[in-house]
């Protein structure tokens, strides 16, 4: 099995990219054999239609790494209870057609949602738009669980995720979305 992670915020140290970094290692003890990466894609341009044909290189080399992957598992942050602007724009980079003859990859692929944000929302917000995102896209979207871990920071030291309390749900999640992308075979 092949899970990509997509870490919402595209800043190195971020929490949500942390928390990526721990659900793989989640997966890991869990499920040694599973494949599991975290997505660059600090490269992808901005959604451009004057330059959509051919597509950058680096938007096809995103859609390549989306199309190989059995699940998605998308991590991200809130901005100002919304989807951070970065990631909304390599959704819509992924929900345009390849080409003529193929559609957009996200159609039919599982995806887990889970996010930590400084606030006490624990990116709940963020998470309900990318459900109505990617419910449109046809993507199969695992609604429970999903992760909002609020408070983030009580969870870190000096900017360094623990995730004391967090880590037996996050450890639920990826054993919950094994089994959501199995069934989806």
């Amino acid at each position: 099995m092949n899970i990509l992670a997509i870490a919402g915020s595209l800043r190195a140290a971020s929490y949500n990219r942390q928390l990526a970094e721990a659900a793989g290692a989640a997966l890991a003890k869990l499920h040694p054999e599973i494949d599991y990466r975290i997505l660059a894609w600090d490269d992808v341009p901005f959604m451009n239609q004057d330059a959509e044909h051919p597509a950058p290189a680096a938007v096809t080399r995103v859609r390549d790494e989306v199309k190989r992957a059995d699940g998605l598992w998308l991590f991200s942050p809130e901005y100002n209870h919304a989807i951070p602007g970065p990631l909304k724009n390599l959704l819509d980079w992924l929900s345009r057609p390849v080409s003529d003859t193929e559609g957009q990859v996200l159609a039919g692929k599982p995806v887990a949602l889970a996010g930590a944000s400084i606030g006490m929302s624990g990116a709940a917000h963020a998470q309900d738009q990318l459900v109505g995102v990617l419910s449109f896209l046809d993507a199969r979207i695992m609604n429970q669980p999903r992760l909002a871990i609020p408070h983030i920071a009580t969870q870190a030291e000096d900017g360094v995720l623990k995730l004391d309390a967090s880590a037996p749900y996050l450890e639920k999640q990826a054993e919950t979305f094994v089994r959501f992308i199995d069934r989806q075979s």
